[in-house]
């Protein structure tokens, strides 16, 4: 139906109903009954036919919603079940809208389950292709978060509940919509997503000891990995949703002692990274040089180069460990090759995209690190030692001026199964 443009006036468009009849013949009237001794035929059962005409609650929303992944429930050191996932709003209209107000509902229930607003809201969200804020970079508004026309913008949640999830989660959506009339209020439930049934793969240790400081890990939405929003061959993903970079510390709660722009002086360089779980290396690539400019990021390379050295083993169909950045000529393993739980795969470096030798590790729905989803785990024997308590430049540990980690010890320290250890936690495997 064409509209009209009437200088920069909102368009209100109109339908009108639509009446559709359907007509239907008159039924064939039975033939006469035989006098022959054959059967009588049973009568078909006919299909169903579909209700027509429109739900009641159908309407034109301005605001379009779209899910990245399917929410998978991990249990974290907090004892929550934790659904990390993202929320992609879509202004529809030319008129700029200022998103107030999200809510995340049991789709069943439609209990609240996490409520976003003002600084909250602008805090975990920004516009596709925006400013991310994973280093803290994002200002905070109490006005509302503005999505200008046509535009986009994604919402980082991390739902968290005691016990089991939900079956499926939906989101109502506040906004405000300016017009040459003024003001308008806008709310509308959209964007309804089943939560996976799958259970995180219960992992070994994939190093030996700590303490191990998780770096930019669950399910904290102002890291690099969380953020991580990457337009790979034509689809939006997150595929680093779930990774940690892994540091080992000292007693004085420090990743390095020394000159940090040398590898050697980080604690964790050369130690050597272990399976998880059995399974078949499919991807073990090594000869990838390490950053020369640590503890600087070093120049963007090329996508097939980002993860620097590695080693990928297949777990199970669909269930893919990473293990990424290792010190060259130190992959121990081949591709085609069987691993056992504990084989040392390679280790500790930082080749690719790396500032400081850490390793990265991650589950990925592909054989391939990009494209691929990102997927939680946990570990089924370690213990909480304690909370790096800030974050800083984005965990740069290098360029910060004392190597000493802002550090509170946990009050407890018993062993842990079935969770994954979240952001900024400090780990000591069994």
């Amino acid at each position: 139906m064409p509209a009209r443009r009437l200088g920069r006036s909102l368009v209100l468009v109109l339908v009108a109903p639509l009446v559709v009849t359907a007509c239907v013949g008159t039924p064939a009237a039975p033939a006469a009954s035989s006098t022959s001794s054959q059967p009588t035929a049973q009568p078909t059962a006919q299909p169903a036919v579909p209700q027509g005409g429109i739900d009641p609650a159908t309407a034109f929303t301005p605001v379009s919603a779209t899910t990245l992944t399917t929410p998978a429930p991990v249990t974290g050191t907090d004892g929550k079940t934790h659904l990390a996932y993202e929320l992609l709003l879509t202004n529809a209209s030319p008129a700029p809208l200022r998103l107030d107000e999200v809510d995340v509902l049991d789709a069943g229930s439609r209990n609240v389950l996490l409520s976003l607003s003002g600084p909250a809201l602008a805090a975990s969200s920004n516009l596709v292709g925006g400013d991310t804020g994973d280093e803290g970079t994002a200002e905070p508004t109490t006005v509302g978060t503005p999505i200008p026309g046509s535009a986009t913008t994604v919402v980082w949640l991390d739902v968290t509940v005691d016990g089991a999830p939900p079956a499926a989660l939906t989101h109502r959506v506040a906004a405000t919509m300016t017009t040459p009339g003024g003001d308008r209020p806008l709310e509308s439930t959209v964007g309804r997503v089943d939560v996976s049934t799958a259970k995180a793969p219960v992992l070994g240790p994939v190093m030996a000891g700590g303490p191990w400081y998780a770096s930019d890990g669950c399910c904290a939405d102002d890291t690099h990995h969380r953020r991580g929003l990457a337009p790979i061959n034509g689809t939006l993903l997150v595929p680093q949703r779930y990774a940690i970079d892994w540091y080992l510390l000292d007693d004085q709660h420090r990743a390095w002692t020394g000159d940090p722009s040398k590898l050697t002086s980080y604690y964790a360089y050369d130690k050597p990274a272990l399976a998880a779980a059995d399974g078949v290396v499919v991807d073990a690539t090594d000869g990838i040089a390490e950053t020369t400019s640590a503890p600087e990021p070093p120049p963007l390379p090329p996508i097939k180069d980002t993860v620097g050295n590695h080693v990928t083993v297949m777990i199970a169909p669909g269930v893919y460990l990473l293990y990424a950045h290792f010190k060259p000529n130190t992959v121990a393993v081949k591709t085609g090759q069987t691993v056992k739980r504990g084989d040392v795969l390679g280790h500790i470096g930082s080749s690719g995209n790396s500032t400081a030798p850490h390793l990265h590790f991650q589950i990925m729905t592909e054989p391939t690190f990009f494209p691929t989803d990102s997927t939680p785990f946990a570990f089924d024997c370690f213990a909480v030692n304690g909370q790096v308590t800030e974050r800083i430049w984005d965990d740069v540990l290098g360029l910060q001026p004392d190597p000493v980690l802002p550090y509170a010890a946990a009050t407890d320290t018993s062993r842990r199964s079935g969770q994954m250890p979240l952001d900024r936690n400090v780990v000591t495997f069994c």
